[in-house]
């Protein structure tokens, strides 16, 4: 039996506790009193993935079976979320290839022969054939890339429809096909509680111009947090499109969640509490963590790109989109979810290698930003793990490093942008539609592999609540000049960071440490 998250109060018995910094493990001593908040151990994963997803699509919920939605001569439209989840990719096969396999198999089963599959990128970079072939395996492939498998082209204007606008004046414009299709199906993978439900249709298979009206200062302001859906504005804003779409196109929406294993051997100490490792266990930690210190940063890079995890399946859902995410967020939180008891003076987090925007690729100082502070400060349900005005201290080394291939716009909006201002309203009124409407970055975008030009703007934006929140925000171990670049301060340890920090939140301050990977969601109350 897997056992509930919990939190440990550091005292005089507590192990150095481990602490994941990109590439690079540390150990760190955290002061007397520390409250640590771990995450929950993985629950079983489902014993017969197959034979739930079947379950799911013959019994879907607020909806007709599958086999009775599909017909000769319908035209159905797959789409799927793209490489952003899950983190780090899990073990072949994965779970959306099994799903679109099982709904192609009922479609041949019914006549079908119009289908196509869609990978819902929004103004995500494209996914390559290779990750299309790792996605969706070898069989699916070969039978629709490349004119029945594509991804999804937010710029191309000939296969956008314009849906209409909702009550409060946001553009809803999808995928055309998917819109002009007899059944649109839905293939997710809801690795937090920020995935899913209409965040899918509306946004991943969206045009910028339906966008901008989620993906804005505002809107992140007000979302409070992005785990926290009925708190969110931007899940609020996701439901009225959602609800319009659903007035027009025909959904199926299937849903899967995660347990908590996302190492492989002999990488799973890392999602072990420190005092359970054992003697195999501890020396493995040491020989991992002197060997990547060792390491050239490439090696280090090929070693974490590599890994693959074991993930166990802990549910499957089918039909009607809110009736699908309402189970899939009980399963969410049942495997992430931890109480906690009230607000901390200081929060401290570690940085890991990969976020959703960074597969296959580095993370740059923007993407390692939004993972600390549009992510895990944002891992709360109820109340932020540290009060308003309060600091955050981050472990990362944020190197000065950028990928022309896959982030050429974030390289000119850290250099260009970020040199003028870090405040978001001024950063998205001043310069956003300069880079959303660049013929160069909509080029990149449509033929090559980069994130949309706009796209640094949104993760920028996706910090603009913790920024809001604090008064200080230190990164430990980092290059002082490119955190000072986007407008914070760098420390070489633990104790200068709490030294540094005094100021805001005094010299004995109450301090959480959120420890992950894994997953971790703490309900404050």
């Amino acid at each position: 039996m897997s056992r509930p998250g919990f939190v440990l109060e550091v005292d005089e018995r507590t192990p150095p506790l481990l602490v994941h910094e990109g590439e690079r493990l540390r150990l760190e001593t955290f002061p007397l009193g520390t409250r640590v908040v771990y995450p929950p151990e993985s629950l079983p994963g489902l014993p017969d993935v197959d034979a739930a997803i079947r379950q799911a699509l013959l019994n879907p919920l607020g909806t007709d079976p599958l086999p009775e939605l599909l017909f000769r001569g319908m035209r159905l439209t797959i789409a799927f979320d793209d490489i952003s989840l899950p983190l780090p990719q899990m073990q072949l096969p994965d779970v959306r290839q099994r799903i679109v396999e099982a709904v192609l198999t009922m479609a041949a089963e019914a006549g079908v022969d119009d289908v196509k599959l869609v990978a819902a990128n929004a103004l995500h970079r494209r996914m390559t054939p290779a990750e299309l072939r790792r996605c969706l395996g070898e069989r699916v492939f070969r039978s629709f890339f490349p004119d029945s498998l594509t991804n999804h082209d937010a710029e191309d204007g000939q296969n956008l429809l314009h849906l209409g606008t909702t009550d409060r004046g946001e553009d809803v414009e999808i995928n055309r096909r998917a819109a002009e299709s007899d059944l649109l199906v839905y293939v997710n993978i809801n690795l937090v509680a920020m995935d899913g439900g209409h965040k899918s249709v509306p946004i991943g298979l969206a045009s910028y111009k339906s966008l901008k009206h989620h993906h804005n200062t505002h809107t992140m302001l007000h979302s409070k947090s992005y785990m926290d859906p009925p708190r969110s504005a931007l899940h609020g804003s996701a439901a009225r499109m959602g609800a319009l779409v659903a007035d027009t196109v025909k959904v199926f929406h299937i849903e899967t969640t995660l347990n908590n294993d996302a190492f492989p051997s002999p990488y799973r100490f890392l999602t072990k509490r420190e005092w359970e490792w054992s003697g195999k266990e501890q020396a493995t930690m040491l020989a991992v963590k002197r060997g990547l210190d060792l390491a050239p940063a490439k090696v280090r890079h090929r070693i974490f790109r590599s890994m693959e995890a074991p993930y166990g399946v802990t549910s499957v859902q089918a039909g009607a989109t809110d009736q699908v995410h309402e189970r899939t967020l009980a399963a969410v939180h049942r495997q992430q979810l931890v109480e906690v008891d009230g607000q901390s003076d200081v929060l401290v987090v570690g940085v890991p290698y990969v976020g959703p925007y960074n597969v296959n690729s580095v993370l740059n100082p923007i993407l390692a930003m939004c993972l600390g502070m549009g992510y895990f400060f944002n891992m709360y349900r109820g109340r932020p793990l540290v009060r308003p005005g309060g600091a955050m201290i981050l472990y990362h080394p944020v190197p000065w490093q950028f990928s022309q291939l896959h982030h050429p716009s974030y390289l000119d909006f850290f250099e260009e942008v970020l040199a003028e201002s870090t405040d978001p309203a001024t950063i998205e009124k001043k310069f956003e539609q300069q880079y959303a409407t660049d013929p160069w970055y909509i080029h990149l975008y449509r033929t090559s592999y980069a994130y949309h030009g706009v796209h640094p703007f949104y993760m920028w934006y996706w910090g603009a609540h913790a920024m809001d929140h604090l008064d200080d925000v230190i990164w430990v171990g980092a290059d002082p000049r490119t955190v000072g670049r986007m407008g914070f301060r760098s420390a070489s340890t633990m104790q200068d960071a709490l030294q540094m920090a005094s100021g805001s939140v005094g010299r004995s301050p109450s301090i959480t440490y959120l420890h992950s990977p894994p997953f971790a969601l703490a309900d404050v109350r």
